[in-house]
């Protein structure tokens, strides 16, 4: 937890001198990376909010995402991630924001999606989203999760300081 402490720190101390804000938007991890930086007092001069998008609707409600583009690629894809992404952005009055969604496990897996992946996307405000995609493997629920807020503090924490 103290690592969790300490990056979510960094990420906000960054955004405090670049003058930015944060937004989040969430499936897999569930609200864990908005957690991790509201944990730190003080924290709401930079983080804007989070949005836990953990069905496809809510993910078309909340940050319109396309029904198409979900039809088209699934839920778990780099199209969606920048979807979401960029969704934060224009739902939100971040200037900066992260987008996660994967399959956590221990189910949902398959061959060409398998348990343990994620799209992780990454935008500033007037800039192309970022996506990576992450195989983190089938290594548990948990430290799927966790490693993906981790990746996300990390991301953030780059595009804060670019």
């Amino acid at each position: 937890m103290e690592k969790t402490r300490e990056m979510a720190e960094g990420v906000l101390d960054l955004c405090r001198r670049a003058g930015l804000k944060l937004a989040t938007a969430e499936s897999c991890t569930g609200g864990m990376i908005a957690a991790a930086l509201t944990d730190i007092a003080g924290s709401s001069d930079v983080f804007d909010r989070g949005f836990v998008t953990y069905s496809n609707e809510a993910k078309t409600d909340m940050l319109g995402v396309p029904k198409d583009l979900l039809d088209a690629h699934g839920a778990v894809s780099a199209e969606v991630a920048e979807a979401m992404v960029s969704g934060a952005l224009s739902n939100s009055r971040a200037d900066l924001a992260v987008a996660v969604t994967g399959i956590a496990g221990p189910g949902g897996g398959s061959a060409g999606k398998p348990v343990g992946l994620v799209y992780m996307a990454v935008q500033r405000k007037g800039e192309r989203p970022r996506v990576e995609e992450k195989r983190y493997g089938n290594r548990g629920r948990d430290a799927v999760r966790r490693a993906t807020m981790e990746d996300a503090l990390e991301a953030l924490k780059a595009a804060a300081s670019a």
